[in-house]
């Protein structure tokens, strides 16, 4: 599998910034250089390209906020985060009422089926 957990540079940044998911301490135990090859990779957007910092935190508050996702230490973070380059509540609470939408999706999916359903048994 992996070497030794030494020489870990993008790993080391994440755990000291705060940026770190404790469920990320087993991937580290079985493959380090998986997680470390994964935080090089998950950092790139951040760490270059053309949007603002402040975008690109409303961004990451609304992948973590979402209903597939729904990481708690991530939406805290990031809102800190946002805050910090100059996002205001208000665009906040925009962000995270447009990442709602997505739980939307199961009505639209499972109403319609419980109408047919419904209708099926009714016959």
């Amino acid at each position: 599998m992996a070497g030794s957990k030494e020489n870990y540079p993008k790993t080391d940044e994440h755990r000291k910034s705060g940026d770190w998911n404790n469920l990320w301490d087993t991937f580290r135990e079985i493959d380090p250089d998986f997680l470390e090859a994964y935080l090089n990779f998950r950092s790139v957007p951040q760490a270059r390209g053309p949007l603002p910092n402040k975008v690109k935190e409303l961004i990451l508050i609304a992948v973590n906020a979402s209903t597939t996702h729904m990481y708690e230490p991530g939406v805290r973070r990031h809102i800190q985060n946002a805050l910090k380059v100059g996002a205001t509540r208000e665009e906040i609470v925009e962000c995270l009422q447009l990442s709602s939408l997505i739980g939307i999706h199961a009505f639209n999916v499972g109403v319609p089926i419980l109408v047919e359903e419904i209708g099926k048994n009714a016959d």
